[in-house]
């Protein structure tokens, strides 16, 4: 019963894991390469959360056809907001590793506890 759920809903499953994955690593790691990592890691759990919410079983693309017949179409909001999100998340991301190259030549750490030492003493 449990494998037949974890089998048919493995992307939820999937969801299931880099969301607490990619929260854990942006909580616990010190570094701060590894926390940008930790950020995308859960942009891309709810990247997958947002494609899967939006699946219908059978439905066909946004494509009306020739025919004029009714038929089950796919919402393509969830796509557009997603492609939209993932431009955002690469633009943050490439703002957030210049930031980080910029701390680690001003301050020679990437560790988080060093910095606040090293910002403390000044």
């Amino acid at each position: 019963m449990i494998a037949e759920i974890l089998l048919t809903r493995y992307n939820y499953v999937v969801v299931a894991l880099l969301l607490p994955i990619g929260a854990y690593m942006m909580i616990e790691n010190r570094n701060l390469v590894k926390k940008v990592i930790g950020m995308n890691i859960f942009q891309t759990g709810i990247f997958l959360f947002f494609i899967t919410s939006a699946y219908r079983e059978g439905a066909d693309p946004p494509i009306v056809g020739s025919g004029g017949e009714a038929a089950t179409y796919v919402s393509p909001l969830p796509h557009v907001l997603i492609l939209t999100a993932i431009v955002v998340g690469v633009s943050l991301t490439a703002v957030a590793l210049a930031l980080i190259v910029r701390i680690y030549t001003e301050y020679g750490t990437l560790d988080e506890r060093n910095l606040r030492e090293v910002r403390a003493d000044e």
